[in-house]
């Protein structure tokens, strides 16, 4: 079972380079980190959804990929 994602806790990056703003999510928990690209003009509470998105789809992946327990009936 995955952990509850503390979306207060992670880290957020905006960084806009000409046309395009990339986005960037770390959760020091799990020290994982993921991107995105986005048009600058959708906004920052939309891109903020986005990556998030992005961060809660990646730990949960792999929190399904992890071996299980010793002893653990499938």
């Amino acid at each position: 079972m995955a952990r509850k994602l503390n979306e207060q806790r992670v880290i957020i990056e905006f960084l806009q380079s000409g046309s395009y703003v990339k986005v960037s999510a770390f959760d020091p928990v799990s020290m994982v980190e993921v991107s995105i690209v986005g048009d600058p003009a959708s906004g920052e509470a939309v891109l903020k959804h986005a990556v998030l998105r992005k961060l809660k789809y990646v730990l949960e992946k792999k929190s399904q990929s992890q071996p299980r327990g010793r002893g653990t009936v499938v």
